[in-house]
């Protein structure tokens, strides 16, 4: 009877999801089965475009970006400074690997710390030492992480 309610309850909150699969994701054995009526069109004097977003304030913003600020230590001499920039946005000067460093703009955003690096779009996000799968950082609680086995933390 309990894994009855626990597969219902599953089953209710998969059809409440607003999340889409994959797109390379397999369509069901029983697509045909599937509705597909499209869903009725708003009237003309309906408003249907999404909420617009609470503004942040500049005062969020810099604390947000004062966040990512300073010098991050990652493992074998590597390293990140993060400085404000005039006007905004970021500089990052960053050694990523033995035999790699440079200087980078960037931006922080709802999402983290955003910079292209080499023609590759990159994300520091704020983690834990644990989360950079880097033995030498873990247990320490002020990290960014770039992708696993990159990671950056403030003593």
């Amino acid at each position: 009877m309990k894994t009855l309610a626990l597969l219902l309850s599953v089953a209710a909150l998969t059809a409440c999801s607003d999340r889409q699969p994959p797109a390379d994701a397999a369509a069901p054995a029983d697509a045909a089965a599937v509705d597909a009526t499209p869903a009725p069109a708003a009237a003309p004097d309906e408003d249907t475009s999404p909420a617009p977003a609470t503004p942040a304030t500049p005062a969020d913003s810099a604390k947000v970006e004062a966040d990512y600020l300073g010098r991050w230590t990652g493992v074998e001499g590597m390293y990140l400074v993060v400085a404000a920039k005039p006007g905004g946005g970021v500089t990052l000067d960053m050694q990523w690997d033995l035999d790699n460093k440079g200087m980078f703009d960037g931006s922080v955003t709802a999402e983290g710390l955003r910079f292209m690096r080499n023609g590759v779009a990159e994300t520091a996000l704020h983690t834990s030492g644990d989360a950079t799968g880097l033995k030498y950082l873990a247990g320490k609680q002020d990290c960014l992480t770039v992708k696993p086995g990159e990671g950056y933390c403030r003593d």
